[in-house]
């Protein structure tokens, strides 16, 4: 790559302006004291791989499954996801509590077991391509707590519809365990299948998704420590003098791209937007991390105008919906196994437009916080898991504090 083609490159992003109007901070919040649903866990869903857990599914087993709720409230009601699937998918019961036993363990007190009902009843049906909420069930649930939903299911499945990097421990049980306090429970492993969602019923001011690949869907963070960035951005919503209080939404898929469906590592971040940002409950913002993937697999063969244009159509979408677009610049990679010089032209002048055309309501700049100072174009071996491209736990904490609380909440 020459450096005047990058040159051009940069000026050709710069340029790439648009008049789309701007939304003042307040554009999706909750009028004071009213309660309303808020999204306070999900994940992002994927189809089955071709072999594995989530290609034969599961058949008189019951999934327990933990959320790590971002805010409390004085109800809740859990979705389950059947998107994927090619049959209708019968869940034969659910139930919710709080986890007693520490992280990574399986553990509830007993007593403390609520049955979920779909419609006045406790099984429900759910056809293939479709997702389910349950009834509201008015139960008092902590910010920062792990609520543990126990799923029975009859099966056989068939193929699942599932998150493939939960980097939180799942578990499994013979038959319907759900009224099980945890002692049934082996592991099972750290995907999440089918559970897709838990939303509150709170005052909260709204809740911020942030949507993007592997490193939002926080890969290589420490298993069941929920340091995944989003998750550090939701300790400080939740508490501290910078408390906001604003529910927090992972919506990152690992190797999801803007442009290109990825099989189990997503849809493309163009056609899920609909389901994983603009579904959500009580939306106020949304953070987007995402092109490396784009960029590194085509060895720099998109131009970057290709995936700003990706971009602006998520402005619009955000902006038509009442929700705030919040840019985030696309960290370092070099020396990753995808990296070329190309590449890195590219990610630099897609970086460039995020700053500096002004169509984000705010940007974070990721880039800058994460890049070596000695070698920018490298990530800052403080922050590097290894792999050069994913961040690890520090790399994360530094990612949350860099996101202005003011910008999203």
């Amino acid at each position: 790559m020459t450096s005047k083609r990058l040159r051009v490159r940069l000026a050709v992003a710069a340029a790439l302006t648009t008049a789309i109007g701007l939304l003042p901070a307040s554009a999706t919040a909750q009028p004071p004291g009213r309660a309303d649903w808020i999204g306070s866990w999900m994940a992002a869903v994927a189809e089955p791989r071709t072999t594995g857990t989530s290609a034969t599914g599961f058949t008189d087993t019951t999934l327990r499954q933990v959320a790590h709720l971002s805010i409390g409230g004085d109800s809740i009601r859990v979705r389950i996801s059947n998107v994927y699937g090619t049959t209708p998918l019968t869940v034969g019961a659910v139930t919710v509590a709080p986890r007693t036993g520490g992280s990574g363990t399986p553990q509830v007190d007993g007593s403390d077991l609520r049955p979920v009902t779909f419609d006045g009843d406790r099984s429900v049906t759910i056809p293939a391509g479709a997702e389910w909420w349950s009834d509201p069930l008015p139960i008092k649930v902590a910010a920062d707590s792990d609520l543990v939903v126990s799923t029975y299911l009859p099966g056989p499945t068939g193929p699942t519809t599932w998150h493939p990097a939960g980097y939180a421990t799942s578990f499994r049980a013979t038959g319907d365990a759900t009224s099980d306090a945890g002692g049934a429970y082996t592991r099972l492993d750290t995907a999440r299948y089918f559970l897709s969602g838990v939303d509150v019923v709170s005052r909260a001011a709204g809740s911020v998704i942030f949507f993007g690949d592997s490193i939002t869907d926080g890969v290589i963070s420490t298993v069941d420590a929920n340091l995944r960035y989003p998750d550090q951005v939701a300790d400080r919503l939740v508490q501290g003098p910078e408390a906001r209080r604003c529910g927090v939404l992972n919506a990152g898929i690992s190797g999801n791209r803007l442009l290109a469906n990825a099989g189990s590592a997503g849809d493309s971040a163009l056609a899920r937007f609909d389901r994983d940002v603009l579904g959500q409950a009580g939306v106020r913002s949304v953070v987007l991390l995402e092109g490396i993937n784009d960029i590194g697999n085509s060895r720099g063969a998109l131009e970057p105008e290709q995936l700003i244009a990706v971009y602006r159509q998520f402005i619009a979408r955000a902006h038509q919906a009442g929700i705030r677009a919040v840019g985030a610049t696309i960290t370092p990679y070099e020396g990753a196994g995808y990296y070329s010089d190309a590449g890195e032209a590219d990610r630099q002048a897609v970086n460039q437009w995020i700053r500096t055309s002004g169509e984000f309501d705010a940007v974070v700049d990721f880039d800058a916080v994460t890049r070596d100072p000695a070698h920018p174009g490298r990530i800052n071996p403080a922050y590097d898991s290894g792999d050069h491209l994913h961040p690890g736990d520090v790399g994360f904490t530094a990612m949350a504090r860099a996101v202005n609380p003011r910008d999203v909440c």
